[in-house]
Formats: C-alpha cells, sequence, structure tokens
C-alpha cells in the first residue's frame, strides 16, 4: 500500500476525478512532483468537462486523436474505448472514426499536390464532371482547389480517392452524423501531432455551414492539446525503471 502524505493523497484523488484513470507513471509524477500532476488535472480536464459537446462526443474525439497514425497512443486509445462504450459508442461508430483517423493521411496529398500544381506551372481550370462535382461538395462541403489540381493531374486518382472517401463515410454513415465527423475532422487536423491548417480550414468552414457553433469548434480543438502528456508518461516511466 501506498504511504501518501494528505496532499498526495488528495491529489490522486482530484485525478483520477477530472481524468478517470490512475496509471503507473501518474504514480511515479505523483511522488516527484506533486504539483505538476495537479495543474495537469486541471489543465487536462478543463476541455473534456467545460463545453458543448456531450461526454460521448468528447470521447469519440480522444479515440480519434490517441488512434491516429501520427500519434498512436495504444493505452490512451484503450482507455477511451472502453469510457465511449460505458456511454453508448457502437462499433459502427468506432469504425466510422477508424475510418477519418485513415483519411489523415491524405490532408498532406492535398498539401504536396497544390505545391506540385504551382512549381510545374499547372495551368487553372476544371476537368470535373458534374457527378464528381456533387460528390466532392457532399464530401468537403465545397471545391477545394486541390481537388482540381488532383484532376487535372491524374483523373482515375480523384475517382478512387472519392470512392475511399464515402466508403463508410459521410454520404454512407450509419452512426455518426455529418457534424459529428467534422468534429472529428477538425480535432485531427488541429492536434499539433497531425497539424494541417489548409484542412484545418476546409473543415472549419463545413462545419459552420453546417450550424456547427464556434464553441463546438473551440472545444474540439481544445482536447488535442494535452496528448503532449504523453511524452511526460514515457519520461516517468523511463526514469522510474532506471
Amino acid at each position: 500500500m501506498n504511504d501518501y502524505t494528505a496532499e498526495q493523497a488528495q491529489i490522486k484523488a482530484y485525478f483520477i476525478q477530472e481524468r478517470g484513470y490512475w496509471r503507473p507513471w501518474t504514480e511515479t509524477i505523483l511522488r516527484h512532483n506533486p504539483a505538476f500532476l495537479k495543474h495537469y488535472a486541471a489543465y487536462a480536464g478543463y476541455p473534456a468537462r467545460h463545453g458543448p459537446l456531450s461526454p460521448r462526443m468528447v470521447e469519440l474525439i480522444y479515440i480519434a486523436l490517441d488512434a491516429s497514425a501520427t500519434h498512436l497512443f495504444a493505452a490512451g486509445l484503450r482507455t477511451h474505448l472502453g469510457f465511449a462504450r460505458k456511454l453508448g459508442v457502437t462499433p459502427v461508430e468506432v469504425f466510422e472514426v477508424f475510418h477519418l483517423v485513415a483519411c489523415q493521411g491524405l490532408n498532406h496529398v492535398y498539401d504536396a499536390v497544390a505545391i506540385l500544381a504551382e512549381e510545374s506551372g499547372l495551368e487553372a481550370g476544371s476537368t470535373l464532371s458534374e457527378a464528381q462535382r456533387v460528390r466532392i461538395q457532399q464530401y468537403f462541403h465545397e471545391i477545394p482547389p486541390f481537388i482540381e489540381q488532383i484532376a487535372r493531374m491524374d483523373k482515375a486518382y480523384l475517382d478512387v480517392l472519392l470512392d475511399f472517401l464515402e466508403e463508410g463515410g459521410a454520404m454512407q454513415s450509419k452512426g455518426l452524423a455529418p457534424t459529428e465527423r467534422l468534429l472529428i475532422e477538425i480535432a485531427l487536423a488541429a492536434c499539433f501531432t497531425g497539424f494541417n491548417a489548409n484542412m484545418l480550414r476546409v473543415r472549419i468552414r463545413g462545419a459552420l455551414n453546417l450550424g456547427v457553433t464556434r464553441a463546438e469548434i473551440l472545444q474540439a480543438i481544445q482536447l488535442g492539446a494535452h496528448l503532449s502528456i504523453h511524452g511526460t508518461a514515457l519520461g516517468a516511466t523511463e526514469f522510474e525503471e532506471i
């Protein structure tokens, strides 16, 4: 049994109240820097508990952020999958989140295509069919310039790209609402692990056009910041082992 001081016991209880878990790395930090752990609990707990997003939506965002190829934090993913299950999140909804995670890598393809178009002198113009324009508008809520550029350079790629984006996605959704998908994509694009300003702008515009509020978008953005604690957790774990 751990021999806590009164202050340490209070901090541990507060951390569990705010974050919902306790791990070996938090135990290490509690012993060596309890003030840090106390203030981290308040800082990380704030965006999860204050704002218009439901606890269910918060957990969906955390699942996306931890599963993202830019983070791949399995321990956190297991924790938030467990919380989500208790809140009634379905397997269909979870795998829609995983689909959005798989689509995240395309954000940088879009940026690279825009640079290639500029540097190679690709002329402006549209080669999109009406059917493609409808599909693009439904998914992006606008016709982004990078999609026009992809179409001019490799139209066949655009078709398979749209098929992938739509598979289990916005147009075939069986669980997540379009606004929920946009909030998850905003969180993925805003997080420091995979920040993408261009896609963030596209998704924020789409969300605002669908009636998502500034407060909802802000909360989705705020939820990604404290993922950096996983570096601290790694450091505390390694410190304890040596």
